[in-house]
This record gives C-alpha cells, sequence and structure tokens, in this order.
C-alpha cells in the first residue's frame, strides 16, 4: 500500500494494521514525518512532481501498490484561483504516478478539494477505473470542500 502526503502519518498507522505484519506501507510526503514504531511502514520526503518519486516508491514496496491512498492537500492561502491552481497541479501529480505505480486492478482513495478542476481530474481519473464513485465523509466538518475519490479495478 502507498500513501501520497502521508504527514502526519495517521493513515500510516491505519494502513500498517489493514495489510498486518506481512505486508508493507510505503508512504511520501512534503514535510519530514517523525519514524512510526510500525515496522512494516517506510516513509520518506520528497515532492510528488520530482521524478524518480515512483520508483522510489515501488522500490520500498517491492513492487507495485495494490492500494493508493492520497490524504494529500496543497498548502491553502485563502486566494481562490492560487489555491485552486495549487489543487490542480497537486491532483496532476497523482495523476501521473499512478500507472507507474498501482497494480493493475488496483484501489485508489484520493482526497478532493472541491473545485472544477478537482472534478475534471477526478473524471479522467475515474476512467482509467472499473468503478469510482465520489463521496463525503461523515466525519468531514461542515463548511469543508473535502471529498474523496474512490476507486476499484484500475486498467492502467
Amino acid at each position: 500500500m502507498v500513501e501520497l502526503g502521508c504527514w502526519p502519518g495517521g493513515w500510516l498507522q491505519v494502513a500498517s494494521a489493514a495489510v498486518g505484519p506481512e505486508g508493507r506501507v510505503v508512504g511520501v510526503d512534503l514535510a519530514e514525518l517523525d519514524p512510526l514504531p510500525n515496522e512494516n511502514v517506510i516513509a520518506f520526503q520528497a515532492d510528488l512532481a520530482d521524478s524518480g518519486v515512483a520508483e522510489r516508491l515501488v522500490a520500498a514496496l517491492g513492487g507495485f501498490a495494490h492500494v493508493v491512498l492520497s490524504d494529500a492537500a496543497p498548502k491553502l492561502t485563502g486566494v481562490r484561483a492560487t489555491d485552486r491552481a495549487r489543487e490542480e497541479a497537486l491532483l496532476e501529480a497523482i495523476e501521473a504516478l499512478l500507472p507507474a505505480l498501482l497494480a493493475p486492478g488496483g484501489g485508489l482513495a484520493l482526497k478532493l478539494l472541491e473545485s472544477p478542476e478537482a472534478r475534471a481530474v477526478a473524471a479522467r481519473l475515474a476512467r482509467r477505473f472499473a468503478s469510482a464513485r465520489t463521496v463525503r465523509l461523515r466525519a468531514t466538518r461542515q463548511g469543508s470542500s473535502e471529498k474523496y475519490l474512490v476507486a476499484r479495478d484500475f486498467s492502467g
């Protein structure tokens, strides 16, 4: 399992428990992550748009991921145009990584911040999976534009 945007590490811990002691979870984030006690978790610091990130993730995982999680979000400025451009660039970086990371038949859970740009990237991504839907978690605070694209059976 791979987590893109893994800081502060909560999803890594949940993923670690989900894959069990025989599984492996690899995370990457711009922010440095404090070491986790989970022996089956590897995390490193990098920009998702950097060349070589997919290769580092696959090497650390020992093969393609069966699941890619992403709770990544851009640093928001409060300036709508800037924030939307940052969100779009982040989603496009994730979109570019998927073919090099995710095994055929794999799944995706991807955070989206509601905008026309995010909807366009989500629509493109959805076409690469047998099933995809956008969900809003009950735990999402009122007024937040946060949603998740949940997709299964990656076709490549």
